[in-house]
């Protein structure tokens, strides 16, 4: 019985770092509150970088995004682009998934978040996952809100927490 207390309680005290990189700098107001109310609720390390492009050509713009995010992203990381494309995922699945990793030793994740003319096919090759918030188009400053809240839903419920609750 003892033992099997310490594997929990070394659960909820396992630590990930977790990096999101978002195209776009967020400027101060209620949507940077949520940013920093959601952050420093995580025990989880979260970093997020803002990286952004001073080109107006969407090409080029696009272009330039990538290399910032590609310069900012750790080879070691399991990387999770948010992409239309990507797996949409009930909170529970995606509480699973981080469990998941968590299990399998992984102790760094990278989030990407891109710009408005989105992420090329160099970007989505470099993911070990694709993640979708559904089929609509999201303002990014909202995406990275909703995303830490996920995460913050996840430790929860990986920590046996209440916040969740299914229903």
């Amino acid at each position: 019985m003892p033992l099997l207390l310490m594997v929990r309680i070394g659960y909820e005290e396992y630590m990930f770092k977790i990096d999101l990189i978002a195209v776009g700098k967020v400027k101060k107001g209620p949507w940077n509150d949520l940013i920093d109310d959601y952050s420093k609720r995580l025990k989880w390390n979260v970093s997020v970088i803002e990286v952004e492009s001073k080109y107006s050509d969407s090409k080029t713009q696009q272009e330039h995004e990538q290399r910032l995010i590609l310069s900012k992203l750790d080879d070691s990381s399991f990387v999770i682009v948010l992409d239309e494309r990507g797996d949409g995922l009930r909170s529970l699945d995606f509480s699973q998934t981080m469990g998941k990793l968590r299990d399998t030793g992984i102790d760094k994740i990278t989030f990407l978040i891109g710009g408005a003319e989105g992420f090329t096919d160099e970007i989505r090759d470099k993911a070990n996952m694709l993640l979708s918030f559904g089929q609509q188009t999201w303002p990014h400053v909202m995406v990275r809100v909703m995303l830490l809240e996920q995460i913050y839903r996840a430790q929860q419920i990986l920590a046996g927490h209440p916040y969740h609750r299914e229903g």
